[in-house]
Parts: C-alpha cells; sequence; structure tokens
C-alpha cells in the first residue's frame, strides 16, 4: 500500500485521477488541474491501473514540470473504484477531490467544489451534476434511466452519481462499506452514515482522446447487484445519533 510522502506543508486539498490507458488524456489533464488550482495548498494523485500503453511513462516525465503531482500503480488492473480508494488512502488532504481520467471533467470546476466544502462545516460531500452531457443518445438516455432508478430506489438525492467530479472530506469516505463499483454510489452510502451532500453543476467536455472503459450493457450486468446490495446497506443502517464521552 502506497504511503503518502513525509511534507512541510499539509495540502487542504487532494485530488485524486484514476486512469487505465489514457495516455492520450492525462497529461493534458493534469497540467488543467495545475492551472485551475494554481497556487492553492493542493496535490495531484494519479492512480495508474495497471495501463497497456504508455500512460505511466507520460505521467512520470510530468512530475518534474509538475512538483505537486504524485503517481502511484497498480500492479495488476483492479478497476476504477480501487484505484479511487488507493489514492484517497495515500492522500494527505482533509478533502479529496475526484475526476474521471478521460478529460471529459473540467478541472475549472474543481476549485469551485473544493472550497465551498471548505467553507461549510455542515456539509460531507459536494457532488457535480454535468449539464449539456457531451455523450451520445445511447450513453446519456441509459444514464438518465439509470439515474432515476437509483435515485428512486435510494433516496439519495442526486440526480448524476454517474459524474466523476466530487469533493468530499476523506475522513467520511474511509468510514463507508468498500466494495468494487462504489463510486456511483458515493452519495447513498455518505447519507447512509449520517453524512451531509449537496450538488452544484458542473461543466461535461468531449472525450477527444481513448474509449470508454464501459458499455451501457456492462454497466447494467452489475448494476442490479450493486443496487440491491446498497439498499440492503441502508436496511440494516442503525444510527446512534450525537455520540458523548462522559
Amino acid at each position: 500500500m502506497a504511503r503518502a510522502p513525509a511534507a512541510s506543508k499539509t495540502p487542504a486539498y487532494s485530488v485524486v485521477v484514476p486512469v487505465y490507458n489514457e495516455s492520450g488524456a492525462a497529461p493534458a489533464l493534469a497540467r488543467e488541474i495545475a492551472a485551475a488550482f494554481g497556487a492553492r495548498p493542493y496535490e495531484m494523485i494519479f492512480v495508474n491501473d495497471a495501463s497497456t500503453d504508455d500512460t505511466l511513462a507520460q505521467l512520470t516525465a510530468l512530475k518534474a514540470e509538475i512538483p505537486q503531482l504524485r503517481v502511484l500503480s497498480h500492479a495488476k488492473n483492479a478497476g476504477q473504484s480501487r484505484a479511487i480508494r488507493t489514492g484517497i488512502l495515500a492522500a494527505r488532504a482533509p478533502i479529496i477531490v475526484t475526476m474521471d481520467g478521460d478529460g471529459q471533467n473540467d478541472p475549472a470546476d474543481a476549485p469551485r467544489l473544493a472550497e465551498r466544502l471548505a467553507a461549510s462545516p455542515d456539509l460531507d460531500l459536494i457532488g457535480g451534476e454535468r449539464v449539456k452531457r457531451q455523450d451520445s443518445a445511447a450513453k446519456r438516455y441509459a444514464s438518465k434511466w439509470a439515474n432515476t432508478i437509483r435515485k428512486r430506489l435510494l433516496h439519495d438525492e442526486a440526480n448524476d452519481t454517474g459524474c466523476g467530479l466530487k469533493a468530499f472530506r476523506r475522513e467520511a469516505f474511509l468510514r463507508l462499506p468498500y466494495f468494487d463499483h462504489i463510486h456511483r454510489y458515493i452519495p447513498a452510502l455518505m447519507i447512509r452514515e449520517g453524512f451531509k451532500t449537496a450538488f452544484e453543476p458542473v461543466n461535461h467536455r468531449h472525450r477527444t482522446t481513448g474509449a470508454s472503459k464501459y458499455t451501457n450493457f456492462g454497466r447494467l450486468k452489475v448494476a442490479y447487484a450493486d443496487l440491491r446490495g446498497v439498499m440492503w446497506l441502508q436496511s440494516r443502517s442503525r444510527l446512534p445519533g450525537e455520540v458523548s464521552e462522559a
């Protein structure tokens, strides 16, 4: 397991980006994140999920240009949720910002979500909701259908839980039960633990390089089991209210 490096100043934000075969998108995305966060105290953690292209080499070469960049790499492909968790476990900041590695999330939106969360002690997660989706009609329809069903069954208040751009408290995430594909259910699981969530509109961009790692059929295959599992977790939750020490 990767350990956070020693540093003289703890960052306020850790931007975690999972990537798998994104050599065409990852370097430009890293530069955009650096430009968006500017002089803010942040670190950027790209988690290479055992890519078979030169994603790792491209990112490693950028470390001299972007001192805030850290690059972690899985020995075996373990999926997007595990890559996100790897980055969060290694993160040094109390606030995590996640983004997809394909460049469709706009880094310009990330500081706004992170800073609103930092200024809102009553909130634990702010999720992005993509406006003007730049996906195929079939993908937009499938996403809308899935979001409607999930929201109705889980009551997670999220219109677009598939958006990769989220800001949340590291401590809160680490209290959630982990399973593959958890990244699609983080708002519901946050609410299950008594955390407060909110959502903001964010930009969405065309994919200009690479290919999607998911298909509508592939999502459908796992969605039914995942949804039933999260519903079961919700049914078995018992919150104790405020905890006091005598």
